[in-house]
C-alpha cells in the first residue's frame, strides 16, 4: 500500500510540475504548483518527516502561493495576453527534451528491474529526519542569511507588484 501511495504521489508531483510549466494561464500554473507541492508533502510524510510535509502545505501551498495568486490577480494577468507570442521552444528543442526524458524513463525502469544496484545507493535516514529541531537548527544557523534574503526578495516583489498595479490603474483613470 505504501508503495502504491508513493508511486501515485510521485506521478502527481511530476505531472503537476510539468503542467505548471506548460500552462499559459498564470493562475492555472499556480494551481498546478499547489497540486505538486501537496503531492511532495505526501512523500515527505511517507519518509516520517511530518514537520517538513506540514511546512510544505502550510507555508508554501498555503501562504506563498496564495500570495502569488493575489499578485497575479492584482496585476490582472490573463493567459490571452501570451497566446499571440511565438512559442519559446522550437520544434527541435521539444524533440530533444522528449528524447532526453524518454532516456531517463528507460534508465529508471532498468534500475527498478535490478533493485540490487539501488540498495547500494539507498541510505537510512536518521531517526529525527524532518523533525522540528533539526530543521530549525539548520534554518537559524547555517541557512539564516539565505532564509532572510528570501523573505526580503518576496517582500520587494510584492511591493513592486503593488506599485506596478497602482501605476497601471492611475494611467487607465488618466485616459478616461
Amino acid at each position: 500500500m505504501e508503495l502504491a501511495i508513493f508511486y501515485i504521489s510521485a506521478i502527481v508531483a511530476a505531472g503537476g510540475a510539468l503542467m505548471m510549466i506548460l500552462q499559459r494561464n498564470p493562475v492555472a500554473s499556480v494551481l498546478y504548483l499547489i497540486l505538486s507541492l501537496v503531492a511532495l508533502a505526501v512523500l515527505f510524510v511517507q519518509l516520517s518527516a511530518l514537520f517538513v510535509g506540514s511546512l510544505l502545505i502550510i507555508v508554501y501551498a498555503g501562504a506563498i502561493l496564495v500570495l502569488f495568486l493575489f499578485v497575479i490577480m492584482l496585476l490582472n494577468l490573463r493567459g490571452e495576453k501570451f497566446t499571440s507570442e511565438k512559442p519559446i521552444l522550437d520544434k527541435g528543442t521539444k524533440i530533444t527534451l522528449v528524447v532526453l526524458f524518454f532516456m531517463e524513463l528507460v534508465i529508471l525502469i532498468k534500475q527498478m528491474a535490478f533493485p540490487q544496484r539501488m540498495d547500494s545507493l539507498m541510505t537510512q535516514a536518521s531517526p529525527d529526519f524532518g523533525g522540528v529541531e533539526p530543521v530549525a537548527t539548520l534554518l537559524y544557523t547555517k541557512y539564516l542569511y539565505p532564509f532572510e534574503l528570501t523573505s526580503i526578495l518576496l517582500l520587494v516583489a510584492i511591493v513592486g507588484a503593488v506599485i506596478m498595479a497602482k501605476r497601471d490603474k492611475n494611467e487607465e483613470e488618466g485616459e478616461r
